[in-house]
């Protein structure tokens, strides 16, 4: 059945970083069509409400604490979604965060609960789910990278490692589990709007970024489009895979391009 999954009643998916965000988001669209969800995050009291609103479309929404960054909480929670809804369809690895932070400046315990939560959390809950999905021979894997992930970023060097990582990860398991019936699709977003961008974040960005925001919901039709249609990355929205050529093509412009509109608002840059 894969590469593509386009009618989601009564399949189950379990989306991590549920509690916010895009997370939060797709959960909804999985459950607006008819998809039984689980949703994974540290914070019960949003897990709980988000369950609240998605139960009353008659479907199953099950709130599970997990924190992605400990293996064995993941495998707790897998366990608990196994136990409880049966198997799972599709994984959508959302959890995740940034630091707009220079590399100097950045602690580097936050560093290492980067790298678990972004990079190492898609690891450990991909090993979780894959026994489940191969006995069935059939899932869908969707792992959130960033544009980040495609174009190294000055101020969150560290987070755009993390999302490289997620990149190379999910290519790699692509062609590897492919033959075993299922399907993994890289997201790479641009510029979102959620909770993950305050007021701090937002004074580090250039005017032309803050300009560019999409909506959650706009995105994660985007998503869902791609995934229906089989693709195995996507970068929403599109017209930013320009820069990727841009960079492939002419890397020192890039580099120009780049540092002239992200460096002139780090004031802390030279201190």
């Amino acid at each position: 059945m894969p590469p593509g999954l386009a009618d989601f009643r009564d399949r189950v998916a379990v989306v991590t970083g549920a509690s916010s965000g895009i997370g939060a988001q797709l959960a909804r669209d999985l459950a607006g069509r008819g998809a039984h969800v689980a949703l994974l995050a540290r914070r019960l009291d949003r897990l709980e409400a988000l369950a609240d609103e998605l139960g009353r479309t008659g479907i199953t929404a099950l709130p599970v604490v997990c924190d992605v960054a400990d293996r064995t909480s993941v495998e707790n929670a897998i366990a608990t979604v196994l136990r409880q809804l049966g198997h799972v369809d599709v994984l959508v690895n959302s959890a995740g965060y940034a630091t707009h932070v220079l590399f100097k400046d950045q602690d580097v315990g936050d560093m290492e609960r980067m790298v678990r939560t972004n990079f190492l959390g898609v690891v450990y809950t991909i090993k979780a789910v894959l026994p489940a999905m191969r006995a069935r021979k059939q899932g869908w894997i969707v792992n959130l990278s960033s544009v980040a992930g495609k174009l190294g970023q000055p101020d969150e060097a560290v987070y755009s490692a993390t999302k490289f990582a997620v990149a190379g990860l999910s290519e790699g398991l692509s062609y590897e589990l492919t033959p075993l019936g299922i399907h993994v699709m890289t997201v790479y977003p641009a510029l979102v709007r959620t909770e993950m961008f305050t007021d701090g974040v937002m004074d580090r960005m250039p005017t032309r970024a803050k300009q560019s925001f999409m909506e959650a919901p706009a995105f994660t039709r985007e998503v869902l489009r791609a995934l229906g249609q089989g693709a195995f990355e996507v970068t929403v929205p599109s017209y930013v895979k320009l820069g990727y050529l841009v960079r492939a093509i002419f890397p020192a412009l890039h580099r120009r391009i780049t540092a002239r509109l992200r460096l002139p608002v780090l004031p802390d840059l030279t201190s």
